[in-house]
């Protein structure tokens, strides 16, 4: 598991957990920054984790594992209507609807799929309170 240092300056380290096609939009956002394994993080950093599509039952013990393999307390940001709320599938037998049924949310970008400057910009929110904010 890798972290996407997001402004190259060790500010805001990343860790995106791609469930589907949301994933697309994360990916392209992160696009030709710099990723540093997960213990190469520095003392204190700040991490944001991504879940950026649809989340199944069956893949619930792999992402709380993912979450459990971070070195700090991350915030969570639920990327897409999927994360967000289940999207379309919300009422499936196998989709859990959304992020926060699994784990602490602390911030929604919605939309299928959100734009990839959609999570920049929180990410400079982030940063320019040198702290997480939900």
């Amino acid at each position: 598991m890798h972290a996407t240092d997001w402004f190259d300056d060790g500010s805001v380290f990343v860790v995106d957990v791609p469930l589907a096609c949301c994933a697309l939009e994360t990916q392209a956002a992160a696009q030709g920054r710099r990723a540093v394994d997960l213990e190469q993080l520095p003392a204190g950093a700040v991490v944001v984790v991504t879940l950026s599509g649809t989340l199944t039952t069956a893949a619930v013990p792999a992402v709380r594992h993912a979450l459990d393999q971070l070195p700090a307390d991350p915030t969570v940001v639920a990327f897409g209507a999927c994360a967000c709320v289940g999207g379309p599938y919300w009422d499936s037998y196998s989709v859990v609807a959304g992020g926060g049924q699994i784990v602490d949310v602390d911030h929604f970008i919605a939309g299928c799929p959100p734009p990839p400057d959609a999570l920049h910009s929180y990410l400079e929110e982030v940063r320019r309170a040198g702290h997480v904010a939900g």
